[in-house]
């Protein structure tokens, strides 16, 4: 197009060649095309490509397949791989892909290599709905009706390990964390209601049912008398000193609700509570000794605390509606 423009600037074939770093021959055949079919002629046409193995319908199939799992045709493992889902395009269709091809096509569908969430086999799929659909909706009704607080009770561990996440760093150099190389972690348990109190109780050593009845008495004082206090089968809240503490005179405002068996995406703390303490607050954080790490835990839950708006999605990540 810019030699076009030359020309009918009364350049000289030669001279718009030099000018342009480029042949008089390939400039002569410009010309020659702008004169027979127009200046549109000179457009650049990409090539249409190769016409695809697959048709538009038999590539809307293939979601269908893989969501009947990797299992289903076959294979070990729930896991798709672009290996795996060119032998099913073969079996399916007789159609043979290498690898690259079915990973730009599952591009083209909108399916994503990502990091799977894992699932205990025990897990009763069936039961959690249930209580996530139906059993919820009834503890908040007679929560409310009996006045009594919800409060989801749960544990984790925060270790001298950060909880690295994404940095900036020129291309080509790794960013380094220093960390200390240790084991040592504190042990939490952590309280947090529907709206929005939490409470944490924090000990240098494993948990057991005696810390197990101190936070409950805890959450007695700060949190109100009458509390429902809904919490996995973890084996401090089955210690024989815990069943007789619930059952005694000082705890007949507490009713205890298990979740199912299996079932750490139930409870808001799992991937909400924790989850944001580990991975926002305390992201990246390197601490020397636990005495550090203590403060800044407090720290980190000091800031959350300072967020309530923040437990109603904690919830919402767990299936639970407000």
């Amino acid at each position: 197009m810019r030699a076009l423009h030359l020309k009918q600037h009364a350049w000289k074939q030669r001279d718009i060649a030099v000018a342009l770093g480029v042949t008089e021959g390939a400039v002569s055949r410009w010309l020659a095309t702008a004169r027979r079919d127009g200046p549109a002629a000179l457009l650049s046409h990409p090539a249409p490509g190769p016409i695809p193995k697959l048709t538009p319908d038999q590539q809307r199939l293939i979601p269908e397949f893989l969501w009947h799992g990797a299992e289903s045709y076959g294979f070990r493992g729930e896991v798709w791989t672009c290996a795996r889902i060119a032998r099913i395009i073969e079996e399916e269709f007789g159609v043979s892909y290498s690898k690259g091809q079915v990973s730009r096509l599952l591009r083209e569908l909108n399916w994503t290599p990502q990091v799977p969430i894992t699932r205990a086999l025990q897990r009763d799929e069936e039961a959690i709905e249930r209580w996530r659909a139906q059993r919820w909706p009834e503890l908040k009704r007679q929560a409310k009706r009996e006045r009594r607080t919800l409060v989801f009770v749960d544990e984790s561990g925060f270790y001298l390990l950060p909880g690295v996440v994404k940095t900036y760093s020129p291309m080509g150099l790794t960013p380094v964390i220093p960390e200390w190389q240790t084991r040592d972690h504190l042990s939490v348990m952590g309280g947090m209601t529907p709206e929005g109190k939490i409470d944490v109780l924090v000990r240098r050593k494993s948990l057991n049912g005696l810390h197990t009845i101190e936070f409950l008495k805890h959450l007695l004082r700060d949190v109100g008398s009458r509390l429902v206090v809904i919490w996995d089968g973890s084996m401090i809240h089955r210690r024989a000193e815990v069943k007789e503490f619930l059952g005694g005179a000082q705890c007949r405002g507490i009713r205890v609700e298990p979740l199912p068996g299996y079932a750490p995406d139930l409870d808001p703390w799992d991937e909400g509570g924790w989850y944001h303490l580990k991975h926002v607050e305390m992201r990246n954080l390197v601490c020397l000794d636990l005495e550090e790490l203590h403060l800044e835990f407090h720290l980190a839950v000091g800031r959350l605390r300072q967020k309530p708006h923040l437990v109603p999605l904690f919830f919402r990540s767990a299936g639970l509606g407000l």
